[in-house]
C-alpha cells in the first residue's frame, strides 16, 4: 500500500504529469461550457403568435393566439418579443399598427384599451369638452400631428380697424385623435392613405366656449391654426392656458353672454307654458 502512494505522489509531483491533467482538463471545461451554450442557444421557446391578421385597435382575444417554439437565441435578441399569452388577451393592437398572419407579438404593438384614442374620448376629464378642429395637409404640416401630441392653437383674424390680428391664444392641448372626413382614424392603418380633416381634443369649457365664439365671429376671416412642438414639450406639457388676454377680450367683445338669472327664467317660462298646456288639454 505504501508502495502505491509513493507512486501515486511521484506521478503527480511531475511536472509532465501535471501538464497533460491540465490540459485535458481545460479541455473538459470547454467541451462542457461550449455544449452548455449551444444548448441554451438552440433550445427552442414557446412563444405566442397571431392566427390571423389582427388590425388596429383590434382586442386580442385566446382564439387569435396561437404558439409556436423558436430559438432561445432570438428571444434573447428581442426583448421586446411578448413570450406569454397573459400579456395579450384583452389588450388592444397600437393604434396605427397591425399584427401580420403568423406574426410575432411585440410590446410596442399592443396597448391597454385605456391609451386608445375612442376610450380617451369617451372619458374625458370632468370640466372639459371635446372640440373639433378642421384642419387639412397643409395646416397638419404634412400629416405631422399625431394623437399624443401637444399643440398650441393660434388665431388670426381682422380688427375693426381692418388690422390683422395674429398671436397664440392657447398652449399646451393634447390631440386626442385625427380623423378623415368620413370619421376613421387617420393613423389607424398603414395599408391606406388618409387625409386629416379633423382633429380632435378636449379643453376646459371657458376655453371650448372661447374657441366656438372664435369660430362665430362672421366677416372676419378668423383662422385656429393648430401649431406642432418639439417631443420634449409632448413629454413635458405645461398646463392648458390662454396665451393672450388681448385676443380672448376680442373675441368676448363679438359676443354676448347670457346671463344666468335669463337663461333660468327662460327655464320657468317654458315650464309654465308647459302646465298651461296640460291644463288645457285636461
Amino acid at each position: 500500500m505504501g508502495n502505491v502512494l509513493t507512486t501515486v505522489k511521484r506521478f503527480l509531483s511531475n511536472k509532465n504529469t501535471v501538464t497533460i491533467v491540465g490540459v485535458i482538463a481545460g479541455i473538459l471545461v470547454l467541451y462542457i461550457g461550449y455544449n452548455w451554450r449551444v444548448k441554451q442557444a438552440t433550445t427552442p421557446v414557446q412563444v405566442p403568435y397571431a392566427k390571423v391578421r389582427l388590425d388596429s385597435r383590434h382586442e386580442i382575444t385566446s382564439e387569435d393566439i396561437g404558439y409556436m417554439n423558436i430559438s432561445s437565441e432570438v428571444v434573447k435578441k428581442s426583448p421586446n418579443l411578448i413570450k406569454s399569452a397573459n400579456q395579450l388577451i384583452g389588450k388592444q393592437i397600437q393604434y396605427g399598427n397591425a399584427i401580420p398572419a403568423n406574426g410575432l407579438f411585440y410590446s410596442d404593438q399592443v396597448v391597454d384599451k385605456a391609451s386608445t384614442p375612442d376610450y380617451a374620448i369617451s372619458n374625458i376629464k370632468d370640466g372639459y369638452t371635446v372640440f373639433n378642429l378642421n384642419v387639412d395637409i397643409n395646416t397638419t404640416y404634412g400629416n405631422s400631428i399625431y394623437p399624443g401630441n401637444y399643440i398650441d392653437l393660434y388665431f388670426k383674424g381682422v380688427d375693426d380697424g381692418r388690422k390683422i390680428i395674429f398671436g397664440k391664444l392657447i398652449e399646451s392641448i393634447e390631440v386626442l385623435d385625427v380623423r378623415d372626413s368620413s370619421g376613421q382614424h387617420v393613423f389607424e392603418t398603414s395599408s391606406e392613405s388618409r387625409v386629416p380633416s379633423v382633429l380632435v381634443f378636449a379643453v376646459p369649457d371657458e376655453m371650448f366656449s372661447l374657441l366656438k365664439k372664435a369660430q362665430y365671429i362672421s366677416g372676419s376671416s378668423v383662422e385656429i391654426i393648430p401649431v406642432p412642438r418639439n417631443a420634449s414639450y409632448s413629454a413635458n406639457p405645461g398646463e392648458t392656458l390662454v396665451s393672450s388676454m388681448y385676443i380672448r377680450d376680442f373675441i368676448l367683445s363679438k359676443s354676448v353672454a347670457l346671463p344666468d338669472d335669463l337663461l333660468n327664467n327662460a327655464t320657468t317660462d317654458n315650464n309654465s307654458n308647459n302646465d298651461e298646456n296640460n291644463n288645457n288639454i285636461q
